[in-house]
């Protein structure tokens, strides 16, 4: 096997995140009489983490600090009630799951989101998988896409970082596995295009999550 670990996004590739994140965003804008939006508009609201999404979905008159951070505390709030109203894990991650630990391929996740929210929905929604290291967005670390995080668990497991495998959704997936030297694979089913995925570097991209599994030996690093 070429491949020992895959580090995993989260939202938009395990975890379909969406409607639970745009219903907390918006029912944050309501309470300050903002306008709200559609669900699809979230899927390039998304990715930045939480003060950048609520940045995005304000209008341009009211881009000012006090009231992105009164938006802010409000959709933490939300969705800290509401994460897992809609969230579901994608149609086959669980069962890649299970056969990437049979093949004893070891896993982490790496996500943008808050990292209290990280843990708690990887804990509540995929309670039956086990993962090395889980790392949300904490003060003081950069976030994606540069490659501190993927660097950090890399280190931490004792595995090379061209040994890894990283399968995300988005354009910032694919810079942060290039830019951590990991082998960058594109999942379709989530938020973003093929367009953006191959624009910034996926070398391989996947239409379901079981065609994961052929990449661990077919590919060399």
């Amino acid at each position: 096997m070429h491949f020992k670990a895959v580090l995993f996004d989260l939202d938009g590739t395990l975890l379909d995140t969406l409607e639970d994140v745009a219903d907390s965003a918006n029912s944050a804008l309501a309470r300050y009489g903002l306008p709200t939006h559609g669900v699809d508009a979230y899927r390039y609201f998304v990715g930045d983490g939480v003060t950048t999404l609520v940045s995005r979905a304000l209008p341009a008159q009211k881009q000012d600090d006090d009231i992105i951070e009164a938006c802010v505390k409000a959709f933490r709030e939300n969705y800290s009630r509401n994460r897992d109203a809609n969230t579901r894990p994608y149609e086959g991650v669980p069962a890649l799951l299970d056969a990437l630990a049979a093949k004893h391929v070891q896993m982490a996740i790496l996500s943008n989101k808050p990292d209290d929210f990280t843990k708690r929905c990887t804990s509540e929604l995929l309670p039956n998988h086990s993962f090395e290291m889980i790392l949300g967005h904490r003060h003081g670390i950069p976030m994606k896409p540069d490659p501190a995080g993927a660097l950090q668990i890399a280190e931490n497991l004792g595995i090379a970082s061209s040994r890894f495998l990283y399968l995300g959704d988005s354009g910032i997936d694919m810079k942060t596995a290039v830019r951590a030297g990991m082998f960058p694979v594109g999942a379709l089913w989530g938020f973003r295009s093929r367009e953006e995925l191959e624009k910034h570097g996926a070398q391989a991209v996947i239409e379901r999550p079981m065609d994961l599994l052929g990449l661990l030996d077919s590919v060399h690093p």
